[in-house]
């Protein structure tokens, strides 16, 4: 088949290795770069793990999602995964940690339970004072974005798929399977899948309902030079506790050490809008880990990211038909790990056929 997929983040680029190595006619258009730092998948590094609450389903897909990632080493040649570990604190009873606890436990998956002062002495960035328990998985770590991306578009080039970077998709007839580009040219395919992400209501509003664009951000700090080893050596922090939403990425792969919320998001009609940091929002973002982590205020911010991302009201990925079109969204923040997964099960779809399956599996319902 001859198949067109708009947007080059993880599962564009995936889609695209996928159906290539397949034998398919693939061209994938990006409006940016690849990576597109404004993209949502193309900050530095973002997190693989299998903490998830007991009733999601999302843990067992981990499995197969590290299955994929290994295939795309081998092609690639190299492997651009950290393999680091996390850990979860709890705060206050009930928290996400909690729940994540819970879910470890009911899959049976390896971890272990610290203390407060245990786990501060262990780990030494940690706030004891609020700490109600910490626990700590082997498994997981930090994907290299940017890396994977100009990895896999150089394996898409050198085996015979069309990318093209810095093309601006206007419109998408979804019975001709025709892309209207910005430039006046125009792209016919048998099949598109639009993996568009923030960017999918601008080309197909009818899901607007469905997927709503927020702007949110990240902000990679500078410790204090007491903390630097520390840090360097430490864990993924998958969630801090309480109401913070809070993840920590120690410095990997070449970028530092990140903060990130979810309590910075905020609804945006247009993804491309309120990219310029506001002055003083590093300084906010960090001061949210106020009592998850110690001397919070010692921590210098280096650079605060904005980032646009679609989110779904029940936190599941999006799968929807629309002529000879697929629309693909990994959303809520979650879907970059399953980015290599989520590439071979779209181009078994378009093969078989068979969108419903896809869209079952995309909401961990079929695991």
């Amino acid at each position: 088949m001859k198949i067109a997929i708009v947007g080059a983040g993880i599962a564009g680029l995936s889609t695209a290795w996928s159906l290539t190595a397949r034998g398919h006619d693939v061209t994938l258009v990006e409006q940016g770069t690849i990576p597109n730092p404004l993209a949502a998948s193309g900050d530095h590094h973002r997190i693989i793990r299998r903490a998830y609450g007991p009733d999601s389903g999302y843990g067992r897909l981990i499995t197969e999602a590290y299955e994929a990632w290994d295939a795309l080493w081998a092609d690639l040649g190299t492997n651009h995964y950290d393999h680091r570990g996390f850990i979860c604190m709890s705060r206050e009873e009930g928290d996400e940690a909690e729940r994540y606890l819970e879910g470890m436990r009911a899959g049976g998956y390896a971890h272990e339970v610290f203390g407060a002062e245990e786990a501060a002495e262990r780990w030494p960035f940690l706030d004891a004072v609020s700490m109600r328990f910490v626990f700590h998985s082997p498994e997981g770590g930090a994907l290299h974005c940017r890396r994977i991306a100009a990895g896999t578009a150089a394996w898409l080039r050198r085996n015979g798929a069309t990318v093209l970077e810095n093309t601006r998709v206007i419109s998408v007839d979804p019975k001709q399977g025709r892309l209207q580009l910005e430039s006046g040219d125009t792209i016919l395919a048998d099949r598109v899948v639009v993996t568009a992400g923030a960017w999918v209501p601008k080309l197909f509003p009818e899901v607007t309902g469905t997927l709503s664009t927020h702007r949110t951000g990240v902000v990679y700090l500078q410790p204090p030079a007491e903390l630097v080893s520390a840090w360097d050596s430490a864990p993924i922090i998958l969630d801090v506790g309480g109401e913070t939403d809070g993840y920590i990425i120690p410095p990997s792969g070449g970028a530092g050490l990140k903060f990130g919320s979810g309590l910075t998001k905020r609804p945006t009609d247009d993804a491309d809008a309120d990219r310029v940091p506001r002055p003083g929002e590093g300084e906010a973002l960090r001061d949210l880990f106020a009592g998850a982590i110690a001397r919070v205020g010692d921590y210098a911010v280096r650079e605060f990211v904005t980032c646009a991302y679609t989110f779904t009201a029940d936190e599941r990925f999006h799968c929807q038909e629309i002529g000879v079109c697929l629309v693909v969204s990994a959303c809520s923040g979650h879907g970059y790990k399953f980015g290599a997964a989520v590439g071979r099960r779209v181009a078994e779809a378009l093969e078989t056929g068979d969108s419903a399956s896809l869209g079952s599996w995309l909401r961990a319902e079929a695991v």
